[in-house]
C-alpha cells in the first residue's frame, strides 16, 4: 500500500508540498490528484470547471516545434525565456535533450490557464537563476500548488503546507517545510514516550498476574501469554535503519590530482564549436569545488573533460599517478530493464551476493526484496540511488558528480550531504540545488562566455548577483500587483528623521550581509567539526600514551587545540549573535 485514507483540500492560494522517500507514491498521488489515475479507494472531488496543470516526472511533448509544444504568445516566450529556452524557440522538439525537454514541458503548463497546478519536480534540469524565478512565479500565481520537490530553499519559500508519505500513512503538516520537520521531531519523540510507557504497562500487566492471590487455583494464562507477547514486540523499525556509508577505504591521493591547462572542449575543430575555452584548473587531493552557470553554459562539459571522457580540443588535462575516477553523469548510464540491482553491483567479476556488495546494497538502502528487483520496476528516484551506487562501488578517490540531487528524496539528499562532507577524496560537482552546493562545497568556479572563472565569495557571492533580482519579470499577467505610491499631500509634514539603515548597527558601523555572515558560520561550523577532532584524538593519545617526554608534548598540543577550539567557539557565538539581529 502507498498511502491510504488520506484526506486533504486544495483551495485556491494553498500550496503543498508533498515528501516521502523514493517509492512512497508521491509521484502517483500527483497523478491522482490531477485525475490521471484513478484512486483503488474513497474519491477525489474537484470543483466545477477548474483546470489543471500537470507537469509529470516524465514529461511527454507532441511533435513540432518547442514554440508549438508550448502555445503562442508573448507571455509563453517570456516563460520560456526565463526558462533559458528563447534560442530555441523553432527547434523540433525531438532534437532537444532530456534537461531542455522537462523545461519546455514546465513552460507549457506554466503558459496555460488552470486553477491548479501539479508539479513532480519542476526545479530538475533548472539552473539558480531559473529556479529563483519559479519561486517568484508560483508565489504569484492566484490558484492552488501541489509539487513534488527535493529542493529545499523551494519547499522552505513556496509551500504552506507539507504531505508526507511513510509506509502506507499520510500525514499533513501546517507550515510548509519548516513545520514538516518540526512535526517529524515531535511524532518521534512521542513514539519513544509512547513505547516507553506500553512496555511499562505491560510489565506491570504481567507482575499482577504473575504475583496475584496464591488462593487462586489457576492463573489467566491467555492473559499471562498476552502480556509476555506485548513485552516481546518491538516498535515500528524507521523506513530506512541504515546511514549512507560506503564502508571502505578509499586509495590513498599523491599531490597530484587534476590539472587543467590552457583546456579547450567543444564539438569539433572551429571557434564555432568551441565550448569552453582556455580553462586552467587544479583539483587538490582535498577538494570540495562547486561549479555553477546557466544551463548551456558548459558545466556538464567541463566535467566531462576533467573525468576524461571528453578529450579536450586544445590545451591539456592531467591526471595524477594515484587517481581513480567515479564519474557520475546527469543523465546516468542506460540500465538493461530486465537486469536484477544485485547483478548490477556485483558486476562481471564478482559473483551475485558477494558479502562486501550486500553490505554496500544494504547501506544504499535496497534491502528485503530491492536486491533482486529489476531495473524497469524501480522508481526514478531508485535508480539514481542505483547509479550512484554503482559508482561509488568503484572505489574512487576522486568524485566527479553532475546533478547528483536529481530526483533523489530528501533523506537520501541529507544522508549523501553527511557522507560527501566526510569523505576523504577530492569532490568536484554540478548542481543547482543550494542547500546541497552550501553543505558540500569550499570553492565555486562559474562557467560563463566560454570561460571558467573563480568566484571571489562562494555561492551568496553569486547568488547575489545572478539571481536577486529575477522576481521583478515572474509574475506575467498573473503577478500580483505592486501598491500604490502614496501621493503627496498638500501641506507637507516634518521631515522625519534618518534613522540607521537595516545595514547598520547602533554605534554606526556597517554589518555584514546576511549571506557573508551565513557563509562564515558554516564555514565556522566545518572548522569546529576539525578542531573538534583534533582536541579528541589528541586527548586519547595524551590518555594512552606512557612516555613522560611524549606525555609534555601531547600536552602542550592538546593545550593548543583547546585553545583554537575555544576561540572559534567564541567567533561563532559573535556570528550567531550578530545573524540573530538581522533577522
Amino acid at each position: 500500500m502507498l498511502f491510504e485514507e488520506l484526506s486533504v483540500t486544495v483551495a485556491d492560494r494553498d500550496r503543498l508540498g508533498v515528501v516521502g522517500i523514493n517509492g512512497s507514491g508521491k509521484s502517483t498521488l500527483l497523478r491522482v490528484l490531477a485525475g490521471i489515475e484513478v484512486p483503488e479507494g474513497g474519491q477525489v472531488r474537484r470543483g466545477r470547471g477548474v483546470r489543471v496543470g500537470m507537469l509529470d516526472q516524465d514529461a511527454a511533448l507532441s511533435e513540432g516545434s518547442v514554440r508549438q509544444a508550448v502555445g503562442a504568445g508573448w507571455e509563453a516566450e517570456a516563460i520560456l525565456d526565463r526558462l533559458g529556452m528563447s534560442g530555441l524557440l523553432d527547434q523540433p522538439v525531438s532534437d532537444l535533450s532530456g534537461g531542455q525537454s522537462k523545461r519546455v514541458a514546465l513552460a507549457g503548463v506554466l503558459a496555460r490557464p488552470c486553477e491548479l497546478l501539479v508539479l513532480d519536480e519542476p526545479t530538475n534540469h533548472l539552473d539558480l537563476p531559473a529556479i529563483a524565478w519559479l519561486e517568484a512565479w508560483l508565489s504569484g500565481f492566484s490558484g492552488g500548488v501541489v509539487l513534488v520537490s527535493h529542493d529545499r530553499h523551494v519547499l522552505d519559500r513556496v509551500t504552506t503546507r507539507m504531505i508526507e508519505l511513510d509506509r502506507g500513512r499520510a500525514y499533513v503538516h501546517e507550515g510548509g517545510y519548516a513545520g514538516y520537520l518540526a512535526a517529524g521531531a515531535e511524532r518521534a519523540e512521542k513514539a519513544g514516550e509512547a513505547e516507553t510507557v506500553r512496555r511499562n504497562l505491560a510489565r506491570r500487566e504481567l507482575a499482577w498476574l504473575l504475583h496475584r492471590a496464591k488462593a487462586r487455583s489457576r492463573k489467566p494464562q491467555a492473559r499471562v501469554d498476552a502480556a509476555r507477547r506485548l513485552l516481546a514486540t518491538r516498535p515500528e523499525a524507521e523506513a530506512r535503519t541504515s546511514a549512507l556509508d560506503v564502508g571502505y577505504e578509499t586509495p590513498r591521493l599523491g599531490a597530484k590530482v587534476i590539472e587543467a591547462h590552457e583546456a579547450s572542449f567543444g564539438y569539433g575543430g572551429g571557434d564555432d564549436d568551441q565550448v569552453l575555452e582556455g580553462v586552467s584548473l587544479t583539483v587538490d587531493p582535498r577538494e570540495r569545488l562547486g561549479v555553477v552557470g546557466a544551463n548551456g553554459s558548459g558545466k556538464s562539459t567541463l566535467l566531462e573533460g576533467l573525468a576524461g571522457v571528453r578529450s579536450p580540443t586544445g590545451g591539456r588535462v592531467e591526471h595524477g599517478p594515484t587517481v581513480r575516477i567515479g564519474y557520475y553523469a546527469q543523465r546516468g548510464p542506460v540500465l538493461d530493464p530486465a537486469a536484477r540491482v544485485r547483478d548490477l553491483v556485483a558486476g562481471p567479476l564478482r559473483p551475485p551476493g558477494d558479502p562486501v556488495d550486500q553490505r554496500l546494497m544494504e547501506r544504499f538502502w535496497f534491502t528485503g526484496e530491492l536486491p533482486w528487483a529489476t531495473v524497469g520496476t524501480l522508481s526514478g528516484g531508485e535508480l539514481r540511488r542505483l547509479q550512484l551506487l554503482l559508482v561509488l562501488a568503484q572505489r574512487p578517490n576522486v568524485l566527479l558528480v553532475d546533478e547528483p540531487t536529481n530526483d533523489l528524496d530528501l533523506d537520501t539528499l541529507r544522508a549523501l550531504e553527511d557522507f560527501l562532507e566526510d569523505w576523504p577524496g577530492a569532490l568536484v560537482t554540478v548542481s543547482h540545488d543550494r542547500t546541497f552546493l552550501e553543505r558540500v562545497t569550499d570553492r565555486l568556479v562559474a562557467c560563463r562566455d566560454r570561460r571558467v572563472a573563480e568566484v571571489p565569495g562562494g555561492l551568496p557571492a553569486w547568488i547575489a548577483a545572478n539571481v536577486a533580482n529575477v522576481a521583478g519579470g515572474a509574475g506575467g499577467s498573473r503577478r500580483r500587483p505592486k501598491p500604490p505610491t502614496p501621493k503627496p499631500t498638500s501641506t507637507p509634514g516634518p521631515t522625519p528623521t534618518p534613522g540607521p539603515s537595516p545595514r547598520q548597527t547602533a554605534n554606526g558601523t556597517r554589518r555584514r550581509s546576511v549571506t557573508t555572515v551565513g557563509f562564515e558560520l558554516r564555514q565556522l561550523d566545518k572548522e569546529l567539526a576539525r578542531l573538534t577532532r583534533e582536541r579528541d584524538r589528541l586527548a586519547e593519545v595524551f590518555e594512552t600514551t606512557g612516555d613522560h617526554r611524549d606525555l609534555a608534548r601531547l600536552g602542550g598540543e592538546l593545550a593548543a587545540a583547546q585553545a583554537n577550539l575555544a576561540d572559534a567557539e567564541e567567533r561563532w557565538l559573535v556570528l550567531a549573535e550578530e545573524a540573530e539581529a538581522d533577522r
